[in-house]
């Protein structure tokens, strides 16, 4: 057998058994509803956020005479930051905080019903300290805890994605 050839067919069978093994590529996620309002914990990054991603679908809780109310509402309850100290050394200065952030939410629909109940969903992260690097420290921590808050994000959507039907059962 050529070099080519042998090089078809890996690629052949590789193909084979991704598909066999229902290996697929992410896909933009759906959802059962097209307009949405968010209610957001004060000053909250999650929900600012997912108003962002869903852009012109979210409309205002109290619409304008007129214009329709959202078909789901989505309620974030709270939004945590945290920063612990996990670790220090003999002389009691700081070597390890462990960053967290905790969302609450819930969906339901303009009357009331749940469609999702009261859910919480956290990520943390443990960072190193050292004292003579404070500001390198201090920007790895916000990239952190921007990172979390994407991952919390893209957690809330695929929840969101679960929900199948709005309909009353």
């Amino acid at each position: 057998m050529t070099m080519d050839r042998r090089a078809a067919v890996a690629a052949a069978l590789s193909a084979g058994l991704l598909a066999g093994c229902g290996f697929k590529l992410r896909v933009a996620p759906t959802f059962a509803f097209q307009t949405l309002a968010v209610t957001p914990e004060k000053n909250g990054l999650v929900a600012a956020d997912l108003i962002r991603y869903f852009g012109k679908a979210v409309v205002p809780l109290a619409p304008a005479p007129g214009t329709a109310a959202p078909q789901v509402i989505v309620d974030i309850l709270q939004e945590v930051r945290e920063k612990n100290v996990v670790g220090v050394n003999a002389s009691g200065q700081v070597r390890e905080f462990q960053l967290k952030i905790r969302i609450q939410f819930r969906m339901r629909t303009p009357d009331g019903r749940d469609l999702i109940a009261p859910t919480e969903i956290s990520q943390q992260r443990d960072i190193s300290f050292n004292e003579s690097a404070v500001l390198a420290k201090e920007a790895e921590e916000v990239l952190l805890f921007r990172d979390m808050q994407n991952d919390l994000l893209q957690q809330l959507l695929r929840r969101l994605a679960a929900i199948k039907s709005i309909e009353a059962p």
